[in-house]
Parts: C-alpha cells; sequence; structure tokens
C-alpha cells in the first residue's frame, strides 16, 4: 500500500448495546448495562482508522433523522471525513446488540443503508483524488439493496489502480449467501479479513488447522488474516503464512473488535509497517477495542 487516503465504504448505524454479565432469563428480566452510541462496521473502522492518525473518509448513507445528526456529528468529531455521506428519507439503520463476555448477538435494522448506490461509489472515488485504499464492509454486499453498489467499490479501486480490502462481517448472512458466492465476489480484492467462523463458512469447512484455513483462502484473494480473538491472527498469501500472536486484554464487550483489528492493520501498512509490525498493530488495537463498550474509540465525547 502506498500513502494517500483510505476510503471506507459500508454501513453506519445506531448501536443500543445492552452488556450483561449473567446469561439472558429467557421470558424473565435479565441485568444489563444499557448505551447507545454509534455503530456500524464500516463507521467503527473509519472511527478506529482516524484514531490512529490515518486520512480516513466515510461513504455511506444515514438518515435525515436526529439519529443521522448525531452519528455524522461524533465522526466528524472523531476526525473522520463525512462529506461523502448521503442522506435520505430513510431512517438511519440501527442494530440492538447483546453482549456477554466473549459473545455477541445482534438485532439488525439495516435502514438506510439499503441506500447505498453504485453512484454514490462513482462520486466518491471522483472527489478523492489522493485515494490510496478502499476498505469495504461486507454488510455491503450481503444485503441485496446495497450489493451493488459494494461490487462497484471494489471494481472502482480496480479501475483506478488502488488496493482494496473486504471485512467478512458476519457468518450467518454468509450462510445464506453461500460462501463461494462471496468468494467469486470479492475475487478483486487484494486483502479479505474473516474471524474463524467466517472463514469456515467461506470455504465450506470446519477444518481444524486456522493456518491451512487462511492458505485455502489465499487461493482466491491474494492476502487473508483470519482473526482469532483470544488466539490472535494468522496471516496467509501464496508466499507466507504469519501468526500474529494475542496481546492480554480484559473484555469488556467484543463490539467492533474486528473493525478495530482491520484499522490497525490497514493504518499500519499505510504508514509503511513492515507486515509482522502492522498484524501486531493490528492485535494491539483490538486488545484495546475489547476493553470499552462500544465499537468506537474512547473520545471526550464518549
Amino acid at each position: 500500500m502506498t500513502a494517500g487516503r483510505i476510503l471506507v465504504v459500508g454501513d453506519i448505524v445506531t448501536d443500543i448495546l445492552a452488556v450483561h454479565t449473567s446469561a439472558l432469563a429467557v421470558d424473565s428480566d435479565t441485568p444489563a448495562r444499557i448505551s447507545v452510541t454509534g455503530g456500524g462496521s464500516a463507521a467503527n473502522t473509519a472511527a478506529w482508522l482516524a484514531w490512529t492518525g490515518a486520512a480516513v473518509d466515510l461513504l455511506g448513507v444515514v438518515g435525515t433523522d436526529d439519529a443521522g445528526d448525531d452519528r455524522l456529528a461524533e465522526l466528524v468529531a472523531g476526525s473522520v471525513g463525512c462529506g461523502l455521506v448521503r442522506r435520505t428519507a430513510t431512517p438511519t439503520g440501527s442494530v440492538i446488540v447483546l453482549a456477554h463476555a466473549q459473545d455477541r448477538t445482534m438485532l439488525c435494522d439495516r435502514g438506510a443503508n439499503h441506500d447505498l448506490r453504485p453512484s454514490d461509489v462513482d462520486a466518491a472515488i471522483a472527489a478523492l483524488p489522493d485515494l490510496a485504499h478502499v476498505h469495504l464492509s461486507g454488510y455491503s454486499l450481503l444485503d441485496e439493496s446495497s450489493r451493488p453498489a459494494g461490487l462497484r467499490a471494489l471494481a472502482a479501486a480496480a479501475e483506478h489502480g488502488v488496493s482494496a480490502s473486504v471485512d467478512a462481517a458476519s457468518a450467518a448472512p454468509l450462510r445464506r449467501v453461500g460462501g463461494h458466492t462471496f468468494l467469486d465476489w470479492v475475487r478483486g480484492a487484494d486483502l479479505l479479513f474473516a474471524n474463524l467462523d467466517e472463514a469456515q463458512v467461506l470455504v465450506g469447512s470446519t477444518m481444524d488447522s486456522v493456518t491451512e484455513l487462511a492458505a485455502t483462502l489465499a487461493r482466491t484473494v491474494p492476502s487473508v488474516v483470519v482473526k482469532l480473538g483470544p488466539g490472535g491472527a494468522v496471516w496467509a498469501s501464496s508466499e507466507q503464512v504469519i501468526p500474529a500472536p494475542a496481546e492480554p486484554a480484559t473484555v469488556v464487550d467484543t463490539t467492533g473488535a474486528g473493525d478495530a483489528f482491520a484499522a490497525g492493520l490497514l493504518a499500519g501498512r499505510m504508514a509503511g509497517l513492515e507486515l509482522e509490525a502492522a498484524l501486531a498493530a493490528a492485535v494491539r488495537l483490538g486488545a484495546q477495542a475489547v476493553g470499552v463498550v462500544g465499537g468506537r474509540p474512547v473520545s471526550p465525547g464518549r
């Protein structure tokens, strides 16, 4: 990767986050710490990129409602470029997040994220002459409405000679569209991020060896990172496989940890770090993310 701006494409939502320390009592009450924060994989990644000092712009869609105002205001306060975000009459997306230790369950209403269009991508890239990298949230591909925009983001990156990465997003919707179908969509990307569950869905196998799993995916996308949470991560390409050990962390909430990891790796590479150092930075940022409530860096506003 060369130095320049990063364009992050994808979802912007409001997270209604409930962190509970005991198992859910179905049909009864469960104590929880509840907060309302900015969320969305793309917006989270952009926020963490800006926190590292990287030059980053976000492309997505929010409503003309109060939630849209709040989501943009907090991103701008965190130094994320939001001039490319479009607003529509569709309400801003929202997600209910149930977080318990390492587990996280989400109930999703994509709202205005449905409205992302290929023309938004073309306008964004035309507005960024110093663009060096495009990072796409896989949620844009997993949503039939925004899929053409997601595909256009990857195609436009290739047309303009800039590198591109994709986050596989979530195992359950990957199963619905099919792992091989998703891999066909992202075949032109340079880098794929996936956690262990997502990687297994993508290859259609529960193979035990993470190294073999990552190497299998690297036959489709040139470079792959399989994120392992407390187990660190594994990078694979056709030339090499590099394990990245975990960093000690106190887990409060895993929301956004994968987004922080992606930001750490992309920021490191854009800054000229060698691969091993960039992976270490990614693991470090992911460990920091699980120590806070919500998917964003801690800021004065939070």
